[in-house]
Formats: C-alpha cells, structure tokens, sequence
C-alpha cells in the first residue's frame, strides 16, 4: 500500500529531523513566530481558509516534480517560474509538496517559492507527527494537510489545535462518508475530499458529488485530484465545492496562466 509507505518514510523523516533539532525546540521557535506575528502582522492568521471563502470557485494551484502514480511529471522543474505563473493567473493559494521520495519535493523548495510569491502557501506532506506542523510553520506554510487515513479522530484534534495555536489552517483530508465524519467531529474547517483512493491510486471523479452533502455548508469544501479539464472545474463548482485543488493538469500544461484562466471562466460560467 503506497500510502502506508508514504507515512512510515515520513516517521523515518520526522526521526532524522529530530536528532538535528528537538520537538521542545521546534515547538517553541514555532509558536514563538506565531506570536510575533500576532503582534506585527495579525492579518497572515488563517489566511489560506480566508482565500477559500470569496465568491465562486477558489483555486489551489499545486506544484510538484513527481507523484507515485505517473512518476516524473516535468524533468525541467522551474519551480518558482511555476509559483510565479500561478500568482500572475490568479491562484488563490499555492499549494508545494515537500515530500522527497515518491514526489521529488523538499521543505528547500518551498522555502524559496515561500520567498518569492505573496499567496499563502500549504505544506503537502504526509502528517504523522506533531513535529511536522511546528515544522510547517517555520517554512512560512499558511497551512498543513491532515490525512484521515492516517490519523485518528482525537489525533486530528489534537493537530487542529496545535494548527490553531500557530495561526495556521489545516486541510482534512477524507475519502469516504465515514472519514468525513471523522474530520467533522474533530473540528474541521476545511475539509478535502480527495477523488484519488491513496491505497491504489486510482481516481474517482464523483466521489466529489457523492460526499458532498456529507459536509456542513460552514465548512469550507475542496475537491481534490482529477480536474484535469475547464469542463471539470465547471462540474466542480455545480456540486458546490469552494475550492479545487489542481496539480497534474496544471503541471503538464505548456501555458499554465493560459489553463488555469480557462478552468476560472468555466467554473464562474458553470
């Protein structure tokens, strides 16, 4: 299962990153950072779900080299023309995989685009230690992607309040109705419904249509993988999804402001 091997190479991630600096020093330069913010720039808190809830259909704009599914997606990989390009399209938020293994990323390259671009950005990894969130936090992540999969319903809680204590927004990520309730209970403001199964990788487009009615209408809903077409991202907003999640499509496009301004016309025309 690719996703049990996503989660054991993250606590083997996690147990290196330790030895170089604790979970007590990470914690407290984290929540340090958050409270200087707090008092010099309070507007960054939760700024990733606030640029979900305009008008219309938001759009997360993902960048990554590689996925376990398609192997290499682009062997050049300007990752920061990349971020650039989604800014100058009008993204709402950028979305970066720092996972090394099976997507090639790195906390090095979002650091860089977290320095070059004003959007806020999410960390995606795979969440399997508090010490990741503390870790986000100090990359500059707006917010962190929380896997039902992989974490219990209390362990979810516990990561949203630590989330909450940084400023920072965390994506739940769920993939059946029984998950959803998982993430609901525990507090959930963003709830990604994601229509690729990570145990085999394969993708369901209506999975999006068919939970959706699973999700509080104050929760903010993103669809995830799949939208590889402006006639998706159209469909998308009919079933009354928030935001979309793209990555692939955009990934593989020659024009990515060209793609991703006709995926916004389509899903404002629906």
């Amino acid at each position: 299962m690719i996703l049990d091997e996503l989660a054991e190479y993250a606590r083997v991630r996690v147990k290196r990153a330790k030895e170089i600096k604790s979970l007590e020093e990470a914690r407290e330069e984290a929540l340090a950072l958050a409270q200087r913010e707090r008092l010099a720039e309070p507007e960054k808190a939760f700024r990733f779900e606030r640029a979900l809830r305009g008008e219309g259909l938001s759009f997360i704009c993902e960048v990554k080299k590689a996925s376990p599914s398609k192997g290499v997606i682009d062997g050049e990989f300007p990752y920061l023309e990349i971020a650039k390009d989604y800014e100058k399209a009008g993204a709402d938020c950028v979305s970066c995989l720092t996972e090394p293994k099976w997507f090639l990323g790195s906390d090095e390259i979002f650091r860089q685009i977290r320095a070059e671009i004003s959007l806020p950005m999410i960390r995606k990894d795979f969440t399997v230690d508090q010490y990741q969130l503390y870790e986000a936090k100090l990359l500059g992540a707006d917010a962190a992607l929380l896997i039902c999969a992989l974490l219990s319903p209390e362990t979810i809680r516990e990561y949203l309040e630590i989330c909450d204590s940084l400023g920072m927004s965390a994506l739940v990520e769920a993939h059946d109705e029984a998950e959803i309730a998982s993430a609901v209970s525990a507090g959930a403001r963003l709830i990604g419904v994601n229509n690729r199964n990570l145990k085999n990788f394969t993708v369901d487009f209506e999975n999006s249509a068919r939970l959706r009615k699973f999700i509080p209408q104050d929760v903010i809903y993103v669809a995830e993988s799949g939208v590889k077409y402006a006639q998706d991202a159209a469909r998308i907003a009919r079933i009354g999804a928030d935001a979309a999640l793209i990555g692939e499509a955009l990934m593989r496009s020659g024009d990515k402001r060209a793609a991703l301004a006709e995926m916004k016309k389509a899903a404002d025309a629906r």
